[in-house]
């Protein structure tokens, strides 16, 4: 076999392929209507069947689509191709977005749960020869390979606690963590002593059972935190990545991030709108429903204001940009739900009120014990063996275990009734709540328009109105075609069809004029309620009326939470006639319509500035400021990424009657928690005292350690 005498003439044609390879590249796409299996296989392959797609994946959890293709590959394909598979969808900036990472911290702690465990059930065969009668040099022999074990477990497994401790010592505070570290330090101290003094007592078992007891209490706290991520990141990775700049004449793609005030761009149908400005050039309409909620497209002409983050429906437009970067209002919104995250981060939970209390009572107690043994017995061996064994005895096994014991088991009891908890203290907020926020489109109703009146209409009205409708992208023509192919109809043969941008569709029939679009346009009579008519150029023209369903269990999940003498309240950006019908369908007294994003945020601060504790219950942008300032808040699964991450719980399925229900088991998880509390404080009442009066051997502390930890933990999964 040759060599070749130089390496770098052998990589030359490793490096030459690799350089005339195609560059790949990926497009994050967020897909809202994303809900079962069968949606992932419908995506996915619509994405594939485009020539320059090499692969595409689907996140369900995330309701989010990764394509992978060429590095010219357009945007406007994959967008239009999922459209035309019934699955609206818009780009996500790659960048933004927080990398997916892998749950270090959880495999950490879990690893250092496996040796503290391993290691101390070796020690307590080992303490159990002990405990049985083993004395002089088989005790010690015991006693020495217990404390080779148990120095480096500890060292390792109890890291954690230690760096906690440590943080709190340098700040001059008190946590959970520093009666643990001293209890270890303590108990490992005072152990070798004896055991280089040929004592009869060693308490390396029981400081490794008491690692054990808390990295599990930590690990299923971890787990609950877990989900959680950052709604503002979410909704800045909604900013539109590149736009088209247009200057002296010449179109250019540029990055969204380059542009200046002022600058020229244009919007193609379909696109999403990168910076807030006015509209220059262009008729078209915008689709709003997800800044603030409106169901209905809005008529965006010259002179007209525009938003970052609205839709361009029906034609190509021009602005000019008037705010870009961080002053656009999306970024504000982001803003507003960054503070107002913060904010509930202030929340104090259960378990650090309880610590609190507990760590300088602990600290109390040890130091009493010491300085009246010492004073009795003027031994500091003694003394401290009694200190030792009151911090050990006295440890926060069952507080814990108290909260996150509770928290998984509620929320894996709401898992299987249709609930997603994300957050660690949800379940103690929500049962705090006396107010429930609800937002309209697409959480009380479903937020697609279907029509009402279609049998009004003879088949042949309905053949023309496919027609017309099928090529348009307008959210209500889209509505139309689904109801009329649903009827097995086809569409009739029309000429010239034409949409105008902002107002309809119109075609040649038969030599007649056949339109279908808005009422001004077309010179109908308006209806009260989202419609579209229909002019066959003979009679007058007719409307297909559309109403947004409520969603499955509104009516009745409305119903159960006013008899349980909870405050119920309407918001939404929608028009008053839809929100008042929305309202009066479901009994709801208190309500508002056209609601601005940071006046939904600003209501709900309100209301809990009177001292109410606040549930928001939203899918869209527009909810994302008031579902984080509320005391607890709620999105459904079809929901946007950032209304999804900013909520504390998720409702995966779609009947709304899960609500009730987890603000019923949250009280009862609460109830529970507290339960433990008293365990674990009753529990002490009688365990102190044998420390103090010397009675506490390693076994009674072991035995009295596991115990209170079992009791708790029982009593937790009551709630299954």
């Amino acid at each position: 076999m040759a060599m070749s005498a130089c390496p770098a003439c052998d990589a030359a044609p490793l490096a030459q392929t690799l350089a005339t390879q195609p560059q790949s590249n990926q497009i994050a796409l967020s897909v809202p209507d994303l809900h079962c299996g069968l949606c992932i296989s419908k995506v996915e392959t619509a994405l594939k069947a485009l020539p320059q797609v090499t692969d595409a994946r689907v996140n369900l959890t995330q309701k989010r689509a990764v394509v992978t293709g060429a590095a010219d590959m357009p945007i406007a394909p994959l967008i239009q191709a999922l459209a035309q598979a019934g699955y609206p969808a818009h780009e996500l900036d790659l960048t933004s977005l927080s990398a997916t990472q892998t749950d270090k911290a959880g495999k950490d702690i879990l690893m250092r749960l496996a040796v503290a465990f391993f290691a101390s059930m070796n020690v307590m065969m080992l303490s159990i020869a002990v405990w049985s009668g083993a004395s002089d040099a088989t005790r010690d022999l015991f006693h020495w390979i217990s404390a080779i074990i148990a120095v480096p477990a500890i060292a390792f497994a109890g890291k954690p606690f230690f760096l906690n401790a440590l943080k709190a010592f340098r700040t001059r505070q008190l946590n959970m963590d520093v009666p643990i570290v001293l209890a270890i330090l303590l108990a490992m101290g005072t152990s070798l002593w004896e055991v280089s003094l040929s004592g009869h007592h060693a308490y390396f078992d029981a400081a490794l059972t008491l690692i054990t007891f808390l990295l599990a209490g930590r690990y299923l706290d971890h787990r609950t935190r877990s989900a959680a991520r950052s709604a503002a990141q979410e909704l800045a990775a909604l900013d539109v990545p590149r736009a088209m700049l247009i200057k002296n004449g010449t179109h250019t793609s540029v990055p969204t991030a380059s542009l200046q005030v002022n600058d020229h761009i244009q919007v193609a149908a379909g696109g999403r709108i990168p910076v807030d400005g006015i509209l220059i050039e262009g008729i078209s309409e915008l689709d709003r429903s997800l800044l603030t909620g409106e169901t209905q497209p809005v008529l965006a002409t010259t002179g007209m204001a525009l938003s970052a983050g609205e839709v361009n429906l029906t034609g190509p437009i021009t602005l000019r940009a008037t705010a870009v970067g961080k002053d656009t209002s999306l970024h504000q919104m982001a803003d507003l739900v960054a503070i107002a995250e913060s904010g509930r981060a202030n929340y104090t939970s259960l378990a650090d009120k309880a610590a609190k209390l507990y760590a300088p009572g602990v600290h109390i107690l040890a130091g009493l014990a010491f300085a009246g043994w010492f004073i009795a017995t003027r031994d500091t061996r003694t003394a401290l063996n009694i200190a030792a064994a009151v911090l050990i005895i006295t440890c926060p096994c069952a507080l814990g275990l108290a909260v996150p014991a509770v928290t998984t088991a509620a929320s894996g009891r709401l898992f299987r009734k249709g609930l997603l908890v994300k957050n660690a203290t949800a379940l103690e907020r929500l049962a705090q709540i006396d107010t429930v926020v609800f937002d309209k489109t697409g959480t009380l109703t479903e937020g697609r328009p279907e029509v009402q009146n279609l049998n009004a209409f003879h088949d042949n009205a309905l053949r023309i109105a496919l027609a017309l409708a099928h090529g348009s992208s307008h959210p209500l023509s889209k509505a139309l075609t689904t109801a009329i192919q649903a009827k097995g109809l086809k569409p009739a043969p029309l000429r010239n069809v034409t949409e105008t941008a902002g107002q309809g569709i119109s075609a040649d029939w038969l030599g007649t004029t056949v339109r279908l679009g808005r009422a001004d346009w077309i010179g109908a009579t308006p209806f009260d309620q989202t419609a579209v008519y229909l002019d066959l150029g003979q009679d007058m023209p007719q409307a297909f009326l559309f109403q947004d369903n409520l969603r499955q269990g509104a009516q009745g999940a409305i119903a159960e939470l006013q008899s349980q003498g909870l405050n119920l309240h309407l918001l939404s950006g929608d028009t008053e006639a839809a929100v008042a019908r929305t309202s009066k369908r479901l009994g709801l007294a208190q309500w508002q319509s056209s609601v601005l994003p940071q006046d939904k945020a600003a209501y709900v601060q309100a209301l809990q500035d009177q001292g109410h504790k606040v549930l928001m219950v939203g899918d869209g942008l527009n909810d994302t400021g008031a579902l984080a300032a509320a005391h607890a808040s709620i999105s459904p699964a079809s929901a946007l990424d950032a209304a999804r991450v900013a909520s504390d719980m998720v409702l995966l399925g779609a009947d709304l009657g899960s609500i009730p229900q987890a603000w019923r088991t949250a009280k009862t998880a609460t109830r529970r928690i507290r339960e433990n509390f008293q365990i674990a404080t009753l529990y002490n009442v009688i365990a102190v005292p044998l420390a103090i009066a010397g009675l506490a051997t390693p076994l009674i502390a072991a035995l009295a350690m596991s115990s209170s930890s079992i009791t708790v933990s029982l009593n937790a999964l009551r709630l299954k």
